[in-house]
């Protein structure tokens, strides 16, 4: 048996791909088990600046959780309120706090919808397509897409996801604001390696300290993130110094002209 998850890391970008495609990269336990090490390294490895999450193969980014498995031992269907990364693939993602680029090569299907949504930024291949199919095999979904789609594309497209199982397709998806870029699939993995540098450019402890205050507002109502944001700005714009600032002007402006 192969890696069920590989990593390949180049030019500050860890490439981590879900390795099961002759099981359309279903969440297997031994595959949950093996993200929640690899997310877990690239997120300690200071070489890492930022992460691309796929699937092996053009079928799927990932299936679900694997319904062979569920059906023949019971135990595993505690998977679906499993809170810990090692049997809960979206904690294994969240202990990245480097930013995650989700690069949808396939279909997103239930668990693996919720995988995606995981990420920090969807870009997906034209072939990509998305399905909450909880109903209709009868599982309550327990890592996050009942709360977190209704936010992204508005309650009544979630609610007719969830209703009816049917399959979204990518530029459906990216006219909801499900997803960020639709682009074909021999483009996918450039695309999301070149946006995954510009974000590794980014000093890493910003970045990380920027997407905590990203998700922990998100997860707050309006009000009360605001006074998050003014609470840790005023902490942290209080270190800086005007020099600091000046000494990356330039910096900055270069790259805006050469955009």
């Amino acid at each position: 048996m192969g890696d069920m998850v590989l990593c390949e890391v180049s030019e500050g970008v860890a490439t981590v791909t879900l390795n099961r495609p002759e099981a359309m990269n279903a969440l297997s336990r031994d595959l949950r088990n093996r993200l929640a090490e690899v997310m877990r390294a690239v997120n300690e490895d200071d070489a890492v600046r930022a992460v691309i999450l796929t699937g092996a193969g053009e079928r799927a980014f990932t299936a679900g959780l694997d319904l062979k498995e569920l059906g023949s031992d019971a135990s595993s269907l505690g998977a679906a309120n499993a809170t810990t990364p090692a049997d809960n693939p979206v904690k294994a993602i969240e202990q990245c706090a480097k930013p995650v680029i989700g690069a949808i090569n396939g279909v997103a299907i239930t668990g693996g919808f919720e995988v995606a949504l995981a990420c920090d930024v969807l870009v997906a291949s034209s072939n990509a397509r998305f399905a909450d199919t909880h109903a209709r095999v009868g599982i309550v979904p327990g890592w996050g897409l009942s709360q977190k789609l209704s936010r992204m594309i508005g309650i009544g497209r979630a609610k007719e996801m969830a209703f009816t199982g049917n399959f979204l397709d990518a530029r459906t998806a990216y006219e909801w604001g499900l997803v960020n870029h639709v682009v074909e699939p021999g483009q996918l993995m450039p695309f999301c390696e070149k946006l995954a540098r510009d974000m590794a450019s980014i000093d890493p402890q910003f970045a990380a300290n920027y997407k905590r205050l990203i998700d922990d507002g998100f997860a707050m109502s309006f009000a009360d993130g605001m006074a998050l944001e003014a609470e840790r700005s005023t902490a942290a714009n209080s270190q800086v110094s005007a020099e600091e600032v000046e000494a990356r002007r330039a910096a900055v402006q270069e790259r805006g002209r050469g955009q």
